[in-house]
């Protein structure tokens, strides 16, 4: 098994009821084991910010999947609950996006790891500090990435 972190986010519909369906459906896949989430946080949108505010959390997780089949199972997830990618950093039912898996780095036309925007977005690392602090992501550790960002206006709920 390796461990394994991913970050979800919604701002369609009931957030808080499609975040939990999909880490459901991620604990129900075979060669995925959910080890620790994080609480839900109230965020505001990021990238495209005309939007509603978004519930984000994330998930620690052990599999035996490899790095890009367990971004086919978030993205199989996404689809199976009705995310339809209309724009760019625009509204979503739901997103499920691998942060980090064992340290690797991985750079290709379908994923990049750690994810590319990891250490720039606070939505993101809010939650997985919650659960992963001292997790290496590149140079540093979540809490340090975490420490440079401006967090404000956004809430555990």
């Amino acid at each position: 098994m390796t461990a394994a972190y991913l970050g979800l986010g919604s701002n369609v519909g009931d957030k808080a009821a499609m975040i939990a369906e999909a880490v459901a459906r991620l604990a129900a896949t075979p060669g995925i084991a959910v080890t620790a989430r994080s609480g839900d946080y109230r965020t505001p949108p990021w990238g495209d910010t005309d939007q509603d505010w978004f519930l984000n959390a994330a998930l620690a997780v052990e599999t035996t999947l490899s790095p890009h089949d367990l971004l086919e199972a978030g993205l199989a997830i996404e689809t199976a609950l009705g995310r339809v990618r209309e724009r760019r950093w625009g509204p979503r039912v739901i997103d499920i996006d691998v942060l980090s898996y064992a340290g690797a780095e991985v750079s290709d036309a379908r994923l990049v790891l750690p994810h590319r925007f990891v250490r720039e977005r606070a939505f993101v690392l809010v939650p997985l500090a919650e659960i992963a602090p001292d997790l290496m992501i590149g140079p540093e550790t979540v809490a340090q990435a975490l420490a440079k960002l401006d967090a404000s206006g956004i809430e555990r709920v």
